[in-house]
């Protein structure tokens, strides 16, 4: 498995939403899904996505790519510098690259750079209450569940934990 993390461009914004499908369990609402199921690439929106992205503040987003393919994003977001927090977010393409371990690699990567090249202390995560498989990764990444609120379980990491465990795991 050859996962890297690459910049996040336009052209590879548009290769990931060519084969974009939603994914059930990141909805809270099941009437929103309804409505968005049926997913069709839309350049035009890809590229307003990009447009609106790149003008955030305190955020980096990662192409996840799989031998030369994108089949997810990560991204680093509230990218506090002061606090040294930031948080963690990742959605993949469509059924066909989940549960293989891809998305655990490309986490691990953005929590390296969190770490290693941002300096940050902490890194948080959230996943709201239905979505076991993501939960599932955060815990096996060594993230520790905080609370739940508001529909979501959220969850922190701090640079010790990570060393101490991440390490031992050779991400």
């Amino acid at each position: 498995m050859s996962i890297t993390l690459q910049p996040m461009t336009r052209e590879r914004m548009h290769e990931l939403y060519r084969h974009f499908q939603f994914d059930p369990d990141i909805f809270m609402d099941m009437t929103l899904f309804e409505q968005r199921k049926n997913y069709v690439y839309q350049p035009e929106k890809v590229d307003a996505l990009f447009d609106m992205r790149a003008q955030e503040n305190g955020s980096i987003a990662f192409a996840v790519v799989l031998d030369g393919a994108v089949i997810g994003e990560v991204g680093l977001r509230h990218i506090d510098p002061e606090k040294k927090q930031c948080e963690l977010s990742i959605h993949m393409q469509n059924d066909a690259v989940k549960n293989k371990g891809y998305g655990t690699r490309a986490e691990a990567l953005a929590i390296q750079h969190a770490f290693a090249e941002l300096h940050m202390e902490t890194v948080v995560a959230d996943t709201i209450l239905k979505n076991a498989r993501s939960q599932h990764v955060l815990e096996k990444l060594g993230f520790r569940f905080l609370f739940e609120q508001d529909g979501f379980k959220n969850y922190a990491l701090s640079r010790k934990e990570w060393e101490n465990f991440g390490h031992c795991h050779h991400w």
